[in-house]
């Protein structure tokens, strides 16, 4: 999977749901909280008012995956 800041918050929650609690540490809420949203990584950033950051938390979650499984 590539990780980007156009990919679906939904696939990426898909493939590795650990992803929801790295990125709500990161004030990125997608499904915590009963805060769902469905969209891009970038359309969410955007709403949180971290869409200048996008790319450091894109990057920061590359980093964090490559750790982890898929299911974790």
């Amino acid at each position: 999977m590539d990780i980007n800041a156009d990919l679906h918050v939904e696939d990426l929650v898909d493939e590795y749901p650990g992803a929801v609690g790295f990125l709500a540490e990161r004030g990125v809420v997608c499904i915590r909280c009963g805060e769902p949203y469905w969209g891009t990584l970038r359309e969410l950033a955007a709403t949180k008012g971290l869409g200048d950051r996008i790319d450091e938390i894109v990057q920061e979650l590359r980093r964090y995956l490559e750790g982890a499984t898929p299911d974790s």
